[in-house]
């Protein structure tokens, strides 16, 4: 044995036998080998701890535990956080002799704020049986270095999908720090710049943190965003906020500009409500204006609504008259968007559908909005017939524009398989529908593209999941799915080594992305698409997993493929 193992030996026997005078230990308990828990939570899988059963990956891998000659060994098994009894053994030290009570036994204690880490003396099978797959990684067998990454802005969220602090009391993890922790830095080594863009910190800073972050992506190329909190009303309230902010989502977009790209993924197992979609359908949203930068205003009473455009240059302008309100108030909205933005839209769909080898349809209602828009027809028409044309009639695809009642209609009895580009308030209702049309909303990816080609924001398309938070407030159990918000990082840092020439960057994040997909297909997964397999009526217990038990069978899954 090392004298390094022998000394780390040496500081657990320290641990078990003197600290627990300092409240350092939780509680001590005797290991068990065989049979049921006792009263102490045993921390092995009692008899199937560290047992790999399949065999043909034991073959694969080629890995045994050698037997410990003493029959004594000592194991460190770490939880993934407070919540947990244990996740898998990190390490296991054979001893030359057994203890001097000849007793097994082990000791708990908290590592940083919320992990459970076992310290154990243990004997016979649970030293010399097979091990666990991830062992090898931290005794030296298999020597596994972390992928190394360029830069990357991480952006922190709200509620459910982000660490909060519980009433003040204790730190815990919520579904974005557990994708961190569990299946990110365990393998890369990456540049992170972080921003807090939870509303408290929004408030405090009057919102000048979420510009701070969008220059930051602007820089160094790659953002990937937590789910965050528009507020309204209700929430001005609940945060005691200095003023309604603006969606830090759409303050972000206007100064990075470029398209919202959305695509489903897609589980075998997990039945579509729209049944003849067999292929994706990915919505372009011109993530720009309109609406999301448009001013709105209660009007008081009876009087004139004007809008009125006046040259930079001097000389006439353009007014016109928009309503005149006899009979009380109302509200009213004036909304724009520019020639280079519309442009910028029409080229990075026009160059994403013919990367994916997809046919591009660009929804509007012109027949209302002539000039509003007709604009985007027509500027779309016009780069199409000189840019693109050719290009796409080669790769055997089209572009066509149509009303957007029309292609609604189009996209439920298609087979899918085609980019939709779409207006900024259209891209965002239709990408919620296509989502929910493939099975769930917690099923869909979001990538910002920017006109420059090398800047994208990678994000979940989901919100923050308030009815989740608000029973994990209350300590009641939550099945939420992380599935998206693992693809927000799956995709920024896809670009990422796209951007660096970096192939094993590029291959981590397409195994991520297979083992959640295997994993659902395999039978695991969180409550919602249980229900959309077997209804809500039919759905039972056993046929979800718990948030943070299915991110432990992903990290699982994670481990297996990475050593394969």
């Amino acid at each position: 044995m090392k004298v390094t193992d022998f000394l780390r030996i040496i500081a657990i026997a320290t641990v078990l036998s003197i600290q627990a005078s300092e409240g350092l230990i939780r509680k001590c308990f005797s290991c068990r080998s065989r049979g049921d828990r006792g009263d102490c939570k045993d921390p092995f899988r009692v008899n199937q701890t560290l047992v790999i059963e399949d065999q043909e990956y034991q073959r694969q891998v080629g890995i045994k535990a050698i037997p410990c000659a003493s029959g004594w060994c000592g194991k460190i098994l770490e939880g993934g956080g407070d919540k947990d009894d244990f996740d898998q053994a990190t390490q296991r030290i054979c001893l030359q002799r057994p203890p001097s009570d000849a007793e097994e036994r082990c000791s708990e204690t908290l590592v940083g704020p919320y992990r459970r880490v076992f310290m154990c003396f243990c004997r016979g099978d649970l030293c010399n049986s097979l091990v666990s797959d991830i062992i090898p990684v931290f005794l030296g067998a298999i020597k596994m270095e972390k992928i190394k990454c360029g830069p990357v802005v991480d952006v922190l969220g709200d509620e459910m999908t982000r660490l909060m602090n519980l009433m003040k009391i204790f730190p815990f993890r919520i579904i974005w720090t557990s994708i961190k922790d569990k299946l990110i830095l365990p393998y890369i080594d990456c540049e992170l710049h972080v921003f807090d863009l939870g509303i408290e910190n929004r408030d405090a800073t009057s919102d000048q943190v979420t510009i701070e972050c969008a220059k930051a992506i602007q820089k160094y190329h790659v953002g990937i965003k937590c789910a965050t909190i528009t507020p309204d009303e209700k929430r001005v309230e609940e945060f005691k906020l200095k003023e309604m902010w603006k969606s830090p989502n759409g303050t972000i977009r206007n100064i990075l500009g470029g398209t919202v790209f959305r695509e489903a993924i897609i589980c075998k197992n997990v039945p579509r409500l729209v049944t003849p979609w067999t292929k994706p359908i990915i919505i372009g949203r011109h993530a720009h204006a309109d609406q999301y930068k448009a001013t709105d205003f209660v009007v008081p009473g009876p009087g004139k609504l004007e809008i009125k455009w006046s040259p930079e240059a001097g000389g006439e302008g353009i007014e016109r008259v928009i309503h005149e309100f006899t009979d009380g108030g109302g509200v009213a909205l004036g909304m724009f968007n520019t020639d280079s933005s519309i442009k910028a839209f029409a080229h990075s769909s026009f160059k994403y559908a013919l990367d994916r080898g997809y046919p591009l349809y660009m929804s509007t209602k012109n027949t209302i909005l002539k000039r509003y828009d007709g604009r985007f027809k027509d500027i779309f028409e016009d780069i199409y017939e000189r840019e693109y044309k050719a290009a796409f009639e080669e790769k055997g695809v089209w572009y066509e524009h149509r009303l957007i009642d029309d292609m609604v209609a189009y996209a439920m009895k298609s087979e899918g398989g085609f980019v939709w580009a779409c207006k900024n308030y259209d891209g965002d209702v239709q990408s919620d529908s296509v989502a929910q049309g493939y099975g769930s909303l917690g099923m869909m990816t979001s990538v910002l593209l920017c006109p420059d080609g090398r800047t994208v924001e990678a994000e979940a398309a989901h919100g923050t999941v308030t009815r989740h938070y608000r029973v994990h407030q209350k300590g009641g159990e939550t099945s939420t799915n992380p599935i998206a918000s693992i693809f927000a990082w799956t995709r920024g840092l896809l670009h990422r080594a796209k951007l660096d020439n970096n192939p094993k960057l590029e291959s981590f994040c397409h195994k991520l992305e297979q083992v959640c997909i295997e994993t659902i297909e395999a039978g695991y997964m969180t409550k919602d698409l249980a229900i959309c397999i077997k209804g809500m009526a039919g759905v039972k217990r056993e046929d979800y997993l718990e948030t943070f038990a299915f991110m432990d069978k992903l990290a699982e899954g994670l481990k297996k493929k990475m050593m394969d």
